[in-house]
């Protein structure tokens, strides 16, 4: 392999289903050497993207996706620890013994960069609004600390941090989580934008190529011993924004088999149905929740009304008045063609009034497959848990899409 076609090397933490680190193999520019997720759902569907789609071995996709608590950040790093997943490629299961951590997997290899976005609830500004002590109190406000524990470990010469742009504005403990983290990275020799320039590091996914308006921060550090430097970076990533296509919830979904209310709800081996494809076409994921007759009703008339452009007060009295409550919240918001999604959220598993179909006639929330697209997952992509883990893990994920295009205007500058 020549050596401007030689692959760089990062680590994915917190890699949740993969979207992150999809985006950068995407690009043929990268190498995964080890991704570190806590909840099994994604682990088991990070292994499986990773032999189906990316050619590894049973194998090295069981023991690259490390299935561990990062919190245990020193152990994660040095420690010798059993790998809790029976390995599947084996004549008979076993455990395996993961000797000196995360630096006994990578070995002699060089990390060029570690990749990843700590649990975003403590820093939203919706989830500080539900807690009552502001989320202040929330293990998750300090999990960055471990992102630069590795990142103090392996010295990579860049490392990407994404999360919410509520980070800006939390304050666990009363002081600003950005100097908290600004300090840090400091500390350990890297440089980041100061914390009042962070704003210029907020991008939203529609700029970047995904079929939805999602706001994240991309907090990119380097080695301050190096000779990469940062803005350029940053630049290389804005020059893409003005040569990326503009994509809507049409361009994403509107090819998908009609999932028509059927009329009248009907039981199949013991599960409720209330929708149905009139085709002869089906698709993974593409299966609708059940809805009940009045939850029909009410998406057919939300859309057919087009409430989303009406005043919040009338959205808010449209739920009241037919459900008999008094909320201060609008609980509907339907999908419109013409535009972007708004942010899949984790949120999806459990319902989905927010995410209501634009077409009227279908009469439903969008199913996981939709939710896939709209974050710009590849058609191919599978899931592997229940119907909630699904919709959780793609809400959570970082758009493939955004994450490939940030990829590419890190690699102009690392290479």
């Amino acid at each position: 392999m020549k050596m401007k076609d030689k692959k760089l090397t990062y680590i994915d933490l917190f890699a949740g289903c993969g979207g992150l680190s999809e985006g950068f193999m995407q690009t043929n520019n990268f190498e995964a050497l080890a991704h570190v997720e806590w909840e099994m759902p994604m682990v088991k569907t990070l292994r499986n993207r990773l032999k189906t789609k990316w050619e590894h071995t049973d194998e090295d996709a069981e023991k690259s996706v490390v299935h561990f608590d990062i919190q245990k950040t020193e152990e994660l790093i040095n420690g010798n620890w059993v790998e809790d997943t029976k390995l599947k490629y084996a004549k008979t299961n076993h455990e395996f013994v993961v000797e000196k951590g995360l630096k006994g997997l990578v070995g002699d290899k060089k990390v060029n960069l570690i990749i990843g976005g700590p649990p975003c609830q403590a820093y939203s500004i919706a989830g500080r609004a539900q807690d009552k002590n502001s989320m202040k109190d929330d293990y998750r406000n300090y999990l960055f600390e471990s992102f630069v524990k590795v990142v103090d470990a392996f010295k990579p010469e860049c490392f990407v941090f994404e999360n919410v742009p509520g980070l800006l504005s939390a304050c666990p403990g009363n002081i600003p989580v950005t100097d908290r983290i600004f300090d840090a990275f400091k500390k350990i020799g890297y440089e980041i934008r100061d914390p009042q320039k962070l704003k210029k590091s907020i991008y939203t996914a529609s700029e970047l190529g995904v079929p939805q308006k999602r706001n994240r921060i991309i907090i990119i550090g380097v080695r301050s011993d190096s000779n990469i430097n940062l803005e350029d970076i940053y630049k290389s990533i804005d020059s893409l924004k003005n040569n990326l296509s503009y994509k809507t919830v049409s361009d994403a979904i509107s090819h998908l088999p009609k999932l028509l209310p059927i009329g009248n709800a009907i039981k199949i081996d013991g599960k409720n149905i209330s929708h149905k494809v009139r085709e002869k076409k089906t698709i993974k994921y593409h299966e609708p929740r059940f809805h009940n007759d009045r939850d029909v009703t009410i998406f057919k008339n939300w859309v057919k009304n087009d409430m989303n452009k009406k005043p919040m007060v009338d959205k808010i009295s449209f739920y009241n008045d037919l459900m008999g409550k008094n909320s201060n919240h609008a609980k509907y918001r339907n999908l419109e063609w013409d535009k972007p999604s708004p942010t899949i959220v984790a949120h999806l598993y459990k319902d989905g009034l927010m995410f209501i179909h634009p077409d009227e006639k279908q009469a439903r929330s969008i199913t996981i497959k939709e939710a896939a697209l709209l974050q710009s997952f590849p058609d191919d992509y599978e899931f592997l848990g229940s119907n909630g883990d699904c919709y959780k893990m793609i809400g959570n994920a970082v758009p493939p899409e955004m994450a490939k295009n940030i990829a590419l205007g890190i690699v102009k500058c690392l290479k």
